[in-house]
């Protein structure tokens, strides 16, 4: 069952790309933007990332936190990262527990039997952790709506 707008957000802890935990309680008291993406290095995650990459000052002018999360391991985010220049926190979901949680996943991704990623999905928290905005895709080919995402961080400001 997927989290949806009023839901309290679940709290998680999961691995950074550096192996530190890292918990949703940390970044409350901002705006955050979750910001599932099914897998590193694909072409339409990589221009997902990518967007909310240059959008990052409008976000940090909204006080707003970034924080993409993959069924990747660790050490493919790193890299994936690096290569794309992502300053904000990547956390590897690779038990699956939390993009069950909270959108879905995509069962044989890629067309790989048996291999499960999260559903793309946006969710956009206020400062108390309550899903303010969720965006659920069951296409992992369609990205999010930036502006719808920039609008409903902004009417939270």
């Amino acid at each position: 069952m997927a989290i949806k707008t009023g839901d309290k957000a679940p709290d998680f802890t999961l691995p950074d790309t550096d192996k530190n935990q890292r918990s949703l309680k940390e970044f409350l008291g901002k705006v955050t933007v979750l910001a599932f993406y099914p897998g590193a290095f694909t072409g339409v995650c990589t221009k997902e990332m990518c967007s909310l990459r240059d959008a990052l000052a409008n976000f940090n002018a909204l006080n707003a936190q970034i924080v993409g999360i993959s069924v990747d391991s660790p050490f493919a985010n790193k890299g994936f990262a690096t290569q794309n220049n992502l300053s904000y926190p990547l956390l590897s979901d690779y038990t699956r527990k939390v993009s069950s949680e909270y959108c879905g996943l995509y069962d044989d991704f890629g067309g790989l039997k048996g291999y499960t990623a999260a559903k793309r999905s946006v969710f956009v928290l206020d400062k108390q952790g309550v899903v303010r905005y969720a965006w659920i895709s069951e296409n992992p080919g369609v990205e999010p709506s930036y502006a719808e995402v920039e609008k409903a961080v902004s009417g939270l400001k």
